[in-house]
């Protein structure tokens, strides 16, 4: 009997271990098949490494290697102007810091139009592309749209003054006092001294300063000495071409241009100088030069 009990007992064993091993194996193959799946259903993102913040860092701080770190971007949504190597970012070392010109969060891409070119301070001279300078215009609450201004907007400038003398007509055919868009999608690079875009308080300003070619600011020179100059924002992402505007008083009421009759000069009478003679009973006149 106990040879028998021996004999079920290795034979039950046996079996047991026979059962554990197809079910590890059956397990094991189960688990390669579902990392297998996962793997093909898992998309082939392409990545690069690219500098991002670590700190908050707000206008004019100074960008330093310990602010930022690599971290791996999917390469389809590159920003443009990004930085993927310390030379590019850090060139020489740091050894020429640049300065932030615009809020950058925690873990947000450093961009080139957010910082400073090395060794720049981040004011206005870094806001003027090639070719564009600065302006300042004079303004109040009502021409400076009611604070409303922030570096960065774009705004069309209108001249009021008085034009046409001696008859004289613009190409709008206005004449005496007149309203006209001078330059349109003027870009703001300061309000006041403030030249962080950044910026969310209202700013009741007395001066503005616009980034213009040349020949701009020559004819904002000229309709500021001659005139009074006003602001119109322009909207968010509006690109319209505004076409040619001039209204005078004449136009703005509706009224209709008065012919002036012309009235002829009355024609000199020509002056006839006589002198008379008596002979006898007869009166005789004769013409003479007059004297006077």
């Amino acid at each position: 009997m106990r040879l028998v009990f021996g004999l079920v007992l290795v034979l039950g064993l046996g079996l047991a271990g026979f059962a554990v091993y197809m079910a590890k194996n059956y397990i094991q193959g189960y688990q390669a098949q579902l990392a297998h799946e996962r793997a093909q259903r898992k998309p082939n993102i392409e990545t690069v490494n690219i500098y991002v913040a670590k700190n908050p860092l707000r206008y004019g701080d100074q960008l330093d290697i310990e602010d930022t770190a690599l971290i791996a971007f999917p390469k389809a949504s590159l920003p443009n102007g990004y930085y993927d190597t310390e030379d590019a970012l850090f060139p020489n070392a740091n050894s020429a810091p640049r300065k932030i010109l615009r809020a950058i969060e925690p873990n947000e891409a450093i961009l080139e139009i957010k910082v400073t070119k090395p060794g720049e301070e981040a004011g206005i001279t870094s806001q003027l592309q090639k070719g564009m300078r600065a302006f300042a215009i004079k303004v109040d609450i009502a021409s400076g749209v009611s604070g409303f201004l922030r570096p960065g907007d774009q705004v069309d400038v209108y001249w009021t003054g008085n034009i046409g003398r001696n008859g004289a007509r613009t190409e709008g055919n206005s004449t005496g006092a007149v309203t006209k868009l001078i330059q349109s999608g003027v870009k703001l690079i300061a309000v006041d001294q403030v030249s962080n875009s950044d910026t969310t308080g209202a700013i009741l300003a007395r001066t503005v300063t616009v980034s213009a070619r040349p020949q701009q600011v020559a004819a904002l020179a000229q309709a500021q000495s001659t005139g009074r100059l006003s602001l119109s924002l322009v909207g968010a992402g509006d690109e319209t071409l505004a076409e040619v505007i001039e209204v005078d008083q004449r136009s703005l009421l509706g009224l209709a241009e008065v012919a002036v009759e012309k009235k002829e000069a009355p024609v000199a009478k020509k002056q006839v100088c006589t002198i008379k003679t008596r002979r006898g009973g007869e009166v005789i006149s004769t013409p003479i030069p007059c004297t006077n």
